[in-house]
């Protein structure tokens, strides 16, 4: 067994912090960042998106992995517990790996009812508004239309729309989504970036104490786990730059550290584990 004492864990923490702590301060500096409360902002492409690549939401970085950031971890997770040494197939991490996904779900997904992070939005003088494409007005509708992310419409729900100023008896049928403004929108994506790039460090290190049992295929499994933890640390940086406010940011980042904690439990991380018997191509 190596008697190693490299954390990646604790690399993987400090490259984080100092990635989204540049770009924070960049884009402070620079006013690059969008804030995302402002509902006379929030609806609107990124002012800066003809010019820089990553503020367009529609880059792939954005589209094909933050989106999806979840299930590539996941992936990355089962490829790597799936081809590694048969002694470090544990049940605890599986649990662990059961524990940030209830994180996930909890704080972006579901929690009997409303997703936590939407909950700190209306806790903090969040509302629920609908941006009217035609006019750009903005109407305060109750929270459950957010909740349900029903489409509005005066066609639709003609009692939601009596305040407005335009008429839309000659006007083309629209409708609108609406989204919760206004109150403090923790981002959900440095939340998950930071999770996601501390739980696949903390599985990689059950590896390294046994590199001499590695098979071609779990050296591949390393590798794109570091592959993807790269990427993760680069989207936390293209986040930092063009979206959300500094104080949003900082607040994702605690939550995303706080969630990957609980997989730090003693009662996750028991020196007594049972392996999972999973057939192996290369017994150790």
């Amino acid at each position: 067994m190596s008697t190693t004492t490299f954390s990646p864990v604790k690399v993987a923490l400090g490259i984080t912090t100092f990635v989204l702590s540049v770009g924070t301060l960049y884009s402070v500096i620079n006013s690059t960042y969008l804030d995302t409360s402002d509902p006379s902002l929030a609806h609107l492409p990124h002012p800066l998106q003809s010019t820089d690549y990553f503020a367009n939401k529609s880059n792939p970085l954005n589209t094909v992995f933050i989106k999806k950031a979840w299930g590539w971890t996941s992936g990355a997770f089962a490829l790597l517990f799936a081809t590694g040494p048969a002694r470090i197939r544990s049940w605890n991490r599986l649990l662990q790996y059961v524990v940030v996904t209830l994180a996930w779900l909890a704080f972006t997904g579901w929690f009997f009812g409303p997703p936590l992070i939407e909950r700190v939005v209306v806790a903090s003088g969040g509302q629920c508004l609908v941006t009217v494409p035609v006019s750009g007005e903005v109407i305060d509708v109750p929270f459950d239309h957010c909740y349900t992310r029903s489409l509005l419409s005066p066609a639709t729900h003609p009692a939601l729309f009596t305040s407005l100023i335009t008429d839309f008896t000659t006007a083309d049928p629209w409708s609108a989504r609406p989204r919760l403004r206004r109150g403090h929108d923790m981002s959900g994506h440095i939340f998950l970036l930071t999770m996601s790039v501390l739980f696949l460090a903390d599985q990689i290190t059950h590896s390294l104490k046994f590199v001499a049992l590695w098979t071609p295929v779990h050296n591949l499994a390393i590798t794109a786990n570091v592959v993807l933890i790269a990427t993760w640390v680069f989207a936390t940086c293209t986040t930092a730059v063009y979206f959300h406010t500094p104080f949003e940011k900082f607040t994702g980042f605690l939550l995303g550290i706080a969630a990957f904690g609980l997989t730090q439990l003693p009662s996750l991380n028991s020196s007594e584990t049972v392996t999972v018997p999973i057939p192996d191509s290369k017994d150790d």
